[in-house]
Parts: structure tokens; sequence; C-alpha cells
């Protein structure tokens, strides 16, 4: 990303854009280079940690004069730096087919599903543990093969890679395990289940960490004392660090309420947050505070899990893939994912400091704009489907029985709108009757 500056509207505050996703950790799970560099920086340090047990082996012996056991290790050494120099091929065999399997994985679930379950993939910890491993045991094996010592004379040879020899296969049958590992991991990531499910369990680890309580809007928070816009490149607002914000807010004694919501496009001049209570905090202040990406992510995106889900049941029942039973699966997780925020205040987070004073406001998603993100285009592409109609119903009806008092409105908007395309649509009052039925199964 480039640097860009986030520019207040009172006392000319300019921060710079944040180069990164906050916390570094969610934005390293985002990528594939982190875990493998790593993994090669740990090859070579276990190198040359075994590198010197081996030279200290060999001086031990030497000074004790046992030459006829250096001259039985590099005996031994001639036989393993053959089987060095075939691992050491072999991995690079394996790291293709471990890539080619991986692109072919995310080819077909982004053709099959939709392209946004693409960071599934990406964030696969035996994906990256397999690459790491294979990546290390390359390295790891090509470094070895630089310790071998041509001298053949026990009394003069500096060292022999016994160590580092049995390392090297430890690292090859770890790098067995791992592929299969890897392949079981694979398939299951290519079945519409198991992506529906790691979609849900996303979303639902989002709305764990709503608190129960609800944020005070604009209006009780004061008048407006400033305002600070973005300035960067245009893009996605990823993420907010919420602990950089408060302690911000606390030290200037103010409270900023973000503008937009996380998920929301902004281009440059878009206002990211008001400040309420006194001036805008200083722009070291609020330095990397915002990150702005091209895509969205599930770290603090209440709605991006139910919009995944959506695109999934209809990309299902799009009339090229015909496929209902999967639109029910994804409406299997639309109806347990409403469910459990049911009960959450929505619409705002308040984020307090140590002392239990609201110093930042995040605006999420209400109520009605989740249902309608969950229902509202699949149910417009559900009425030729019985077996989904069915479903959308019985969801419906359950989240009606679960939902509290005020916040079943949308639930009976959905409802009579269902029955109404339903019997605009479908000619036959029995098939009409027979969509109309409701069915967690769908028809089961």
């Amino acid at each position: 990303m480039s640097d860009g500056l986030l520019t207040g509207a009172l006392g000319d505050v300019k921060v710079r854009r944040p180069r990164m996703l906050s916390p570094l950790r969610e934005h390293l799970r985002d990528t594939m280079w982190f875990a493998p560099t790593v993994g090669l920086v740990g090859a070579l340090l276990l190198w040359w940690v075994a590198e010197g047990v081996d030279a200290e082996i060999v001086r031990t012996l030497q000074d004790h004069e046992d030459y006829d056991s250096v001259k039985t290790l590099i005996g031994v050494s001639e036989d393993a730096k053959t089987v060095i120099s075939t691992i050491g091929s072999a991995m690079m065999t394996f790291i293709g087919v471990v890539f080619s399997i991986s692109l072919v994985a995310v080819q077909m679930a982004s053709g099959q599903f939709s392209p946004r379950v693409v960071r599934i993939f990406v964030r696969s910890r035996i994906t990256k543990s397999t690459l790491t491993v294979f990546l290390a045991t390359f390295l790891f094996s090509l470094m070895t093969l630089t310790s071998f010592d041509s001298e053949k004379d026990p009394r003069i040879v500096s060292n022999v890679p016994l160590v580092e020899g049995i390392l090297a296969v430890a690292m090859v049958l770890l790098s067995l395990l791992l592929f299969v590992a890897y392949v079981n991991g694979t398939l299951r990531m290519m079945r519409v289940g198991f992506v529906i499910d790691r979609i849900a369990r996303e979303a639902l680890r989002v709305a764990a960490k709503q608190p129960m309580e609800r944020a005070d809007d604009g209006a009780e928070l004061g008048p407006e004392t400033g305002r600070v816009t973005h300035q960067g490149r245009a893009g996605v607002l990823r993420d907010v660090n919420i602990a950089r914000l408060v302690q911000a807010a606390r030290r200037r004694g103010v409270v900023l309420r973000l503008l937009p919501r996380i998920g929301d496009f902004v281009v440059p001049g878009t206002p990211v947050f008001t400040v309420h209570g006194g001036a805008a905090p200083p722009a070291r202040a609020l330095r990397y505070s915002v990150s702005v990406g091209v895509e969205r992510t599930f770290h603090q995106d209440l709605g991006f899990g139910l919009r995944q889900l959506s695109d999934i049941g209809l990309r299902a029942l799009s009339p090229a893939v015909n496929d209902p039973t999967t639109a029910v699966q994804a409406l299997d997780r639309i109806v347990q994912f409403l469910a459990s925020v049911a009960p959450y205040p929505l619409g705002a987070l308040p984020h307090r400091d140590r002392q239990g004073v609201v110093r930042l406001v995040q605006p999420v998603p209400g109520w009605t704009e989740l249902v309608d993100l969950g229902f509202a285009e699949i149910r417009g592409c559900a009425v030729g489907s019985p077996q989904v109609t069915r479903r959308i119903l019985a969801g419906l009806d359950d989240l009606l029985l679960l939902a509290p008092q005020e916040r079943r409105a949308p639930l009976v908007r959905h409802r009579e709108l269902l029955a109404q395309a339903v019997e605009r649509t479908v000619p036959e009052a029995a098939d009409r009757a027979f969509a109309l039925l409701a069915d967690r199964q769908g028809i089961g």
C-alpha cells in the first residue's frame, strides 16, 4: 500500500494511513509469505546450530585421538550425502505438487461457491504449515550438502554432518505426514458443507465479540467539535485499531465516533471520525489507526459472514448451477447466525477506556440490515424452488420465536413478501400450498 493521510477538519490534523491491518496478527493470517519466510529463517538457524554440534563432535573425537570413530562417521556421511541429495530434489517436486493442488482448489472454490471464499484457503493453517515445512526441508538439505567435507583423513576433517543428516531425515518424515494431512484438508475445503461451516464459525466468532450494551447515539455524545477525513487511496475500510483510538481519545479527553462501517468503501475526502468534546487528537496519536484495503475481512466486520453465505446461496440458485440443496445449507447457517445475534444490542459498539468511559463508538449493522442481508436476495431467487422457500419460512418462523418482540417486524415482512411472490409466480394452488409449507430440511 502507498502511504496516505488522514486530515482533520479542525486543527488540520494529518495522520498517515496505516500500511497494514491492525492488529498485525490478523494481517499476517491473510498472507502466504509470512509463515514460509519464518520457516526458511528457522531452517537456517537450525542448520547453523546442527553444524556447530557436528563440528564439536568431530573436534572432541579428534582431541581424544579416536580417529576410528571419525573414520566411521565419514563413511556414514558418504551414504547420507546421497540421501540428502535425493531429499533436496524430491522436495522441489513436492512443493510443485502442493502449489498445483492449492491453485486448483482455489479456482474450483471461487467458481463454485464465491470469489470471497478464497480467503479461507489463504488462511488455511495446514496449507501454510505444509508449504513452510517443505521449503524449510529443501533449504536445510541444501545447506547440509555444503557441510560435507571432501577430506578423507580423519585427522584433518573439520566436520561430518551427522546431526544435520538425522535432522534432514526427520524433516522429510514430518513433510510426508503433513502432505497427507494437507491432501485431506484440501479435499475437505473443496466440499461446500465444510466451506459454509468455516464461514459460519468465523462470523459467529465476530458476533461473540459484540458487547452486551447499547452505545450512545450522536446526540448523546454531545456536539461535534472536530472531524477527520480520509486522504489515502480509495478502498474498503478493513479495520480500526481500537486500542490506539481509545488511548488517543482518552489522552485528549474526547469521544471519537467512527462514521463508515467496517466493510464500507471509502474514497479520499470521506469523513471517517467525528470528534465530540474537544479538539481532534494529534497526528501521531491517530497514525496507523485505520486500515483501508482492497477487500473485506472478518476481523471486525459483523456482516461479512452473511455476505458470503448469501453469495453462496445465490450462486447455488442461479440457472447455471441450479443447486437448491446448497442454498438450503447456506440458509441453515444464516438462521444460526441471526439467532445468535438476536439478543445483542446492534447498531453501534461502545469501546471504553480503563476507567469505564466511552471513548470510541463504532457503527455495526443493525438487526433489520442483517436480516435483509441474509434473506432479501435469496428470497428473490427462491420462488421457483419449493425446497428453498420452505426452508426460508422455517428459518423465519424459528427466528420469530427467538427474536425479541421489537425485532420481529423485518422477519414478518420477509415472510409476507415471500408468500406474495409465490402467490404471483406459482400457478397451481397445490404447488403454492406445498411451497409455503415450512420445513427445516426444505423438502424432508
